[in-house]
């Protein structure tokens, strides 16, 4: 089905909502990969992102809404149908709690807390993307998850505005309840943190940071990791007895550690690249295509499956695929 003139119309009639045609997906992924959407609109008004939704719904084309893109892999054919964005990225702070607009950088959002003496933040410091996005994946590391502090999230559902509180959200490894309704749009999350030296947060957001950045360079065309870890309680006891303990952390096993097992490190398909130091790192070395992506993502899925008899999940979503 293609976008009618009067879907057009209706999108560009909207106030404060920007719309273009055949925008290339590509500038809006870390990948730097995707082919054009057929009509792309952004706001950072709820309101315009509302009646954007209505018009997209009530259009009968595919729709899908997308963030930073730091996560996601967009189809070189691009998407067939309505791209829309919300990028408001406003942070307020009352006390200990704060509140943050989806399209706001999970960054900033470390820096505006550290800034103030707030703990629970500072380990996700360098994790690239958008709050409304590390709320939708429970982004975490170094052992703490952005659920420890999530009081409430404002979400769109089928054109109302809804508040789930912390345990409605089902927040589990790299879960949320979100995930499992697409259709649901977060737009706000309200964070409870509690009071510490900002200076002592500042000099761990600033180490991790360091880390991060070494690892994962913000100019690299990548994801970050590509797979989740896993949960040794929840490994196979013949595949769990076979990690070496030194591998476990915090009850995790990284999946760079099965991937490793079975020569991921350094494997290339066309311009799609497995770091040569981490073999859960895939990045695009210069004009890499979405089909090589998947199709190397797919033979080491295979390559985990004969080996270990276990399946590698992507923390990766797709876009058209």
């Amino acid at each position: 089905m293609t976008v009618t003139e009067e879907t057009l119309e209706r999108l560009a009639a909207i106030p404060s909502l920007q719309v273009s045609t055949a925008t290339p997906l590509s500038r809006y992924t870390r990948f730097g990969i995707g082919g054009p959407a057929d009509v792309f609109a952004q706001t950072a008004v709820a309101e315009a992102f509302l009646a954007a939704m209505e018009v997209a719904r009530s259009s009968g084309l595919d729709y899908t809404v997308i963030g930073a893109g730091t996560n996601l892999i967009v189809a070189d054919q691009g998407f067939p149908g309505i791209v829309l964005r919300f990028v408001a990225d406003r942070l307020l702070a009352a006390g200990n709690h704060v509140i943050a607009e989806a399209g706001a950088v999970l960054q900033d959002l470390v820096d505006f807390t550290v800034a103030r003496g707030l703990k629970g933040l500072e380990t996700l410091a360098g994790i690239p993307g958008w709050v409304g996005a590390a709320v939708y994946g429970n982004a975490g590391a170094y052992g703490h998850s952005i659920s420890e502090i999530v009081h409430r999230v404002r979400f769109v559902d089928d054109g109302r505005v809804r508040v789930f509180g912390n345990g409605e959200c089902d927040f589990r490894y790299r879960e949320s309840i979100f995930k499992e309704h697409k259709d649901w749009v977060i737009l706000s999350t309200e964070l409870i943190l509690a009071p510490a030296d900002a200076q002592a947060l500042s000099r761990t957001a600033a180490d991790i940071l360091k880390v991060r950045n070494e690892k994962f360079p913000p100019t690299m065309k990548c994801a970050g990791s590509i797979f989740k870890n896993f949960l040794l309680a929840n490994l196979p006891p013949e595949v769990a007895a076979r990690v070496p303990p030194p591998v476990i952390r915090e009850g995790k096993v990284p999946a760079a550690w099965f991937l490793e097992q079975v020569g991921a490190k350094g494997m290339r398909r066309g311009d799609i690249q497995i770091a040569s130091y981490h073999a859960n790192l895939i990045y695009n070395d210069g004009a890499g295509t979405a089909r090589d992506l998947c199709a190397l993502i797919g033979e080491l899925k295979v390559r985990v499956r004969e080996r270990f008899g276990i399946e590698v999940e992507e923390e990766v979503q797709y876009v058209g695929l």
